[in-house]
């Protein structure tokens, strides 16, 4: 896909790894529509890149008529979707048994609700309105859906339970949601990355900081959010990437803690 003038949604573009994807594609010449709740950060975003190329939309991506309504007023605003990288999630930290008790299902259902539910809701939308468009290659290809997951969903550590089972629902949907797209020229594929840094890890200790470096086999240090964007960019671009859940992790295997 040629990506100069098309148009991406980037859920949880506000900040993080959307953010740097929603740069990536502005510096190939796309326009971009932020889905977040984050509006200051979005704001932020927008006078960075200019109002021309980058939207913004308060959703809640787990509720379907606020994201039924923004995918709508995409289509209005920049008249199509080519592409949507769905970012927008949760963590989690609570064990299945603790000394505390069981894990709580109204601590365990938000997290399933944003990361998995929501990336679905996002993308049977999105592939909606991408089946409107005229083909925009030589293989019929419509559009492109890249969901995002972790290396939690494979090797899940203590405490990461709801966590590491919603990414695992998403690695799930990659192959079947792919299949169900494709007489659409729809392509779906899944980013899995390990260890990124995020303003997140600006808040920890310095040794703890290295430990993590030192757990990554190559190259020793955390991921850069553009490297997840760089890899964004090169799955909409190559037409033959389906159906595929692309670790980006520096080899590292997650140890139970």
């Amino acid at each position: 896909m040629d990506l100069a003038g098309k148009i991406a949604i980037v859920t949880g573009g506000a900040s993080g790894l959307g953010r740097a994807t929603v740069e990536a594609y502005v510096a190939k010449g796309m326009k971009v529509a932020i889905f977040d709740l984050n509006e200051g950060n979005a704001n932020e975003v927008i006078k960075a890149l200019g109002e021309d190329k980058v939207a913004f939309w308060s959703v809640n991506v787990a509720d379907e008529e606020s994201v039924k309504a923004a995918v709508a007023g995409v289509v209005e605003k920049f008249g199509a979707v080519h592409v949507c990288n769905n970012f927008a999630g949760i963590g989690s930290a609570c064990k299945t048994l603790s000394k505390k008790g069981v894990f709580p299902l109204d601590q365990f259902m938000p997290v399933i609700n944003i990361n998995l539910v929501g990336t679905f809701n996002v993308s049977r939308y999105a592939a909606e309105q991408m089946a409107n468009n005229e083909p925009i290659n030589d293989d019929g290809g419509r559009g492109v859906i890249i969901n995002t997951a972790s290396i939690a969903a494979m090797e899940g550590q203590v405490g990461q339970l709801a966590y590491s089972a919603s990414k695992g629902g998403v690695v799930g949907m990659t192959l079947p949601m792919a299949r169900d797209l494709a007489s659409y020229g729809i392509r779906v594929n899944t980013i899995v990355p390990g260890l990124i840094h995020t303003p997140l890890f600006e808040s920890i200790p310095d040794n703890l900081y290295k430990s993590l470096e030192n757990s990554v086999c190559y190259p020793q240090r955390l991921g850069k959010a553009s490297e997840i964007g760089h890899l964004a960019v090169f799955i909409a671009e190559n037409d033959y990437v389906n159906g595929e859940c692309i670790r980006l992790d520096g080899a590292i295997r997650m140890q139970p803690r």
